[in-house]
């Protein structure tokens, strides 16, 4: 039996062999909350890599709705050398709801790995990370970087503050010296292989997972499991 081909921006491996929903059937929403919804969308049908809920919705209202419930950490990644895995970071940040992306460094970065996620996600770019920890101080917000250096706090034990900035360093060196200088504080992620680190986009993942299981509200209905 020959698999149909996926949509290309499908990433699932295994279901339908298109995502999404046709034309909305019957008639069109009205009334209170109909202002949510895309002309367009409910006309054609809404192929998107969205949840169930956003099925329809325009982009400018659902980035409103998740506004409402953000959780209070941030994401921050180096970008001097243009790394691929921003644009993952930022796909997982979305995931995982985070306050805010920060790009530091370069302005422009890869956003193929992002599969548009980043038009939900706030993204704000820093010329340096001085400037970054500038702006997180000026609300209150911690910034902790993730590096494997002498008297980083294991992250397997650490409380996570509530509110707190993740920062990233590139694929391969890790965090600038510039960033070790800039953090209120580092840790690091517990190995048992042979390789000395882990990718910059699975290490976030991590990081951003250790926080949700410490402060998000995971009997909330918005809490989407598939």
């Amino acid at each position: 039996m020959v698999e149909e081909e996926r949509a290309p921006y499908d990433p699932m491996p295994h279901g339908q062999p298109e995502v999404g929903v046709g034309p909305w059937p019957g008639p069109w929403p009205e009334g209170p909350g109909s202002h949510v919804y895309d002309e367009a969308l409910l006309r054609d049908g809404d192929r998107r890599n969205v949840v169930d809920r956003y099925r329809y919705w325009t982009v400018e209202a659902i980035v409103a709705d998740l506004d409402r419930r953000r959780h209070g950490f941030h994401v921050a990644i180096e970008n001097w050398q243009h790394d691929f895995n921003i644009g993952t970071i930022v796909r997982s940040a979305n995931a995982f709801l985070a306050a805010e992306v920060h790009i530091v460094g370069n302005r422009r970065w890869n956003r193929r790995g992002a599969m548009v996620t980043d038009r939900y996600q706030h993204v704000r770019h820093h010329p340096s990370v001085a400037e970054l920890h500038a702006y997180l101080a000026a609300t209150g917000v911690p910034l902790l970087g993730i590096d494997n250096l002498p008297g980083s706090d294991h992250l397997e034990t650490m409380v996570l503050p509530e509110r707190v900035c993740f920062l990233f360093g590139q694929e391969g060196p890790g965090l600038s010296e510039a960033a070790r200088e800039a953090c209120d504080g580092t840790f690091s992620i517990a190995q048992f292989g042979s390789t000395r680190s882990i990718n910059a986009s699975a290490a976030a993942a991590i990081a951003m997972h250790s926080w949700v299981r410490q402060h998000a509200d995971l009997g909330s209905d918005r809490a989407w499991r598939g």
